[in-house]
């Protein structure tokens, strides 16, 4: 990741391969990450399974683990970045909450279009 990219709070791609050996221990039998993103210090990585977010504190060593099954997604969006927009943002609403989970990614980035398809491919069966 971009030290220009973690200042603006911008979302990267994270090699698949690290991230699956750091959380091989939470992961479940036949559980394998498809994609992962780093923002700043926080993760949100896509299993086959389901949406792990991984937030941790700035100071100190306090990691929280939220795991969401693909199937408590009501529904999510994405919106591209404009032109004076440096970022392109991405929503997910779960189904009992009113208030989404927001993540940004860095424009000219594909990447929101990957997670897009991501959540996709698991939601819309």
């Amino acid at each position: 990741m971009g030290l220009f990219n973690a200042i603006l709070g911008n979302a990267s791609e994270v090699n698949i391969e690290n991230v699956s050996n750091e959380f091989e221990p939470i992961l479940i039998d036949g559980e394998v990450i498809e994609k992962a993103y780093k923002l700043i210090r926080d993760m949100f990585i896509f299993t086959n399974k389901r949406l792990i977010l991984v937030e941790k504190q700035l100071v100190g060593t306090k990691v929280d683990y939220m795991s969401i099954p693909y199937s408590s997604i009501k529904k999510f969006s994405k919106e591209s970045a404009g032109i004076l927009d440096m970022d392109a943002e991405l929503k997910i609403w779960l189904n009992n909450d009113t208030n989404p989970i927001v993540k940004q990614f860095g424009k000219g980035s594909n990447n929101i279009n990957e997670v897009y398809k991501i959540l996709s491919q698991h939601t819309l069966k």
